[in-house]
């Protein structure tokens, strides 16, 4: 998440970071409520104090591990906007009930949780969660990422640093417990956010001295989130270690991994180090999370864009092979790499389309089962190559764009448990076509740039250049 919008997406990241002033003011006006008895809205009181936030006091009962595919919500998105183009989102997000949305409790359009300790300012991210359980979502949070105070800056909602290195900082060790508190309280906001990804690509974690991850430290912050959400709820669904899965030009030696490679590169040894030793020293984990992307650190996609996307494959199952098959999460995955401008509009969108479904597939095949595409909507009133809906800073905005088609159609048609089903595909092209299919549906997905056709699961298919089909069984 934070690589992709704070580095090949800094862009975007800048303009997250910049709070305006009004936003500011409305920052402080809501921690001062939220301080006062009885303060804060809607809320309700718990027994320990901590406010209830739009929901009743009894959260639901057990939630299961996963929960399919959906987005994540950033800078950008539908819960502000014109009425009428959010109302449209909202609607379109009704009619696919439970496609889950992830939301990160700081940054990423969410303000400063706690400014000063004890203190709390939730507005953005009651707003953010109030979106999702209107649209009829599955709502996910993302442990990520820490007030100013936990990491050695100033305290206070006016002073909060968003630069890129402030939110780059880890807490120190002696503020790890503060912050699986944090943790505590946003989860006992939220009763009905049953599912909670700790931390975000090792932010802040990184030793030095030893050009390694400090993959101590951060199994240090899991273990106190994971017993402190636990404590809440027995039922929560905690997960880690949302590391990127980088790979290198597969003739790089230096720190390469000496097994985990293919044609589309080698994995980075540091990296394996890192998730070894979490899943090795971790307290528990409900699901496990990666992300990353099909291409190489150098932004090669090897050996071309489609090809690429089997790394998808091959580390899914490395991953579900090494935690005993938990159920595998995918934070975030890109399939197309940036150009010297730092942007990701360099494709068309039937490409982009065509690329991205292989790349679900591919991280089908490897046995994920729950993901979340990045980036649902640009910036006001600007192009929105590869978003899920036009802006909805105007009445005529939050309109479908094909991405979302995919991405909410694949949720639909192959949720968590389905079991897949092994269709022919023939033709002098066969080789050329993607397919993934259970019991009711075929998706087929032509890698060419020209038109073919191809016989599928016994069925004569025509497929225009980069085309995305769905078929019934």
């Amino acid at each position: 998440m934070g690589r992709h919008e704070w580095n090949s997406g800094a862009r975007r990241w800048r303009l997250t970071a910049l709070l305006g002033v009004g936003a500011v003011a409305l920052a402080l006006i809501v921690t001062l409520l939220d301080t006062l008895p009885g303060g804060g809205g809607t809320a309700g009181t718990t027994r320990d104090g901590d406010q209830v936030h739009g929901t009743p006091a009894t959260p639901p009962g057990p939630a299961e591990p996963d929960v399919g595919w959906g987005f994540t919500h950033t800078r950008y998105s539908a819960d502000e906007g014109s009425a009428a183009a959010t109302g449209r989102v909202e609607k379109l997000l009704s009619r696919d009930a439970g496609l889950p949305q992830d939301q990160a409790v700081m940054g990423w359009g969410a303000d400063n949780p706690e400014p000063v300790k004890g203190r709390y300012d939730f507005g953005a991210l009651d707003r953010r969660v109030d979106f999702m359980r209107r649209s009829g979502g599955t709502p996910v949070i993302t442990l990520c990422c820490s007030p100013d105070w936990m990491k050695g800056g100033r305290p206070g909602a006016g002073h909060t640093d968003w630069s890129q290195a402030a939110l780059e900082t880890a807490p120190t060790p002696g503020h790890y417990q503060d912050y699986a508190d944090l943790a505590a309280t946003v989860a006992r906001r939220y009763p009905d956010v049953r599912h909670f990804i700790v931390w975000n690509e090792f932010k802040g974690f990184w030793n030095d001295g030893e050009a390694r991850w400090d993959y101590e430290g951060y199994t240090e912050l899991y273990n106190l989130v994971y017993k402190a959400l636990k404590a809440v709820d027995k039922d929560i669904m905690v997960g880690g270690p949302y590391l990127v899965m980088d790979s290198f030009d597969p003739r790089r030696t230096e720190n390469a991994s000496p097994i985990l490679k293919g044609p589309w590169g080698v994995m980075d040894q540091r990296v394996i180090d890192a998730f070894d030793y979490w899943n090795t020293h971790k307290a528990g984990a409900d699901f496990v999370v990666v992300d990353g992307s099909s291409y190489t650190n150098d932004d090669e996609p090897l050996p071309d864009e489609f090809g690429a996307t089997e790394k998808f494959t091959y580390v899914s199952e490395w991953v579900r092979a090494r935690t005993h098959g938990l159920p595998l999460w995918w934070a975030e995955y890109y399939v197309e790499p940036a150009d010297g401008r730092d942007e990701r509009d360099g494709w068309s969108e039937p490409h982009r389309v065509a690329v991205q479904a292989a790349g679900l597939i591919a991280l089908v095949k490897g046995g994920a089962s729950s993901g979340f595409y990045w980036n649902p909507e640009d910036e006001k009133g600007g192009d929105c190559a590869g978003c899920l809906w036009t802006t909805t800073d105007s009445a005529d905005g939050g309109r479908a764009l094909p991405m979302y088609d995919l991405v909410s159609r694949f949720g639909r048609a192959f949720p968590p448990g389905t079991r897949y089903a092994t269709v022919p595909v023939t033709g002098a092209d066969a080789s050329r076509v993607r397919v993934l299919a259970d019991d009711r549906t075929v998706l087929v997905v032509n890698t060419l740039d020209r038109t073919t056709g191809a016989r599928v699961d016994g069925k004569r298919v025509e497929l225009k250049a980069y085309e995305v089909k769905w078929l019934a069984r």
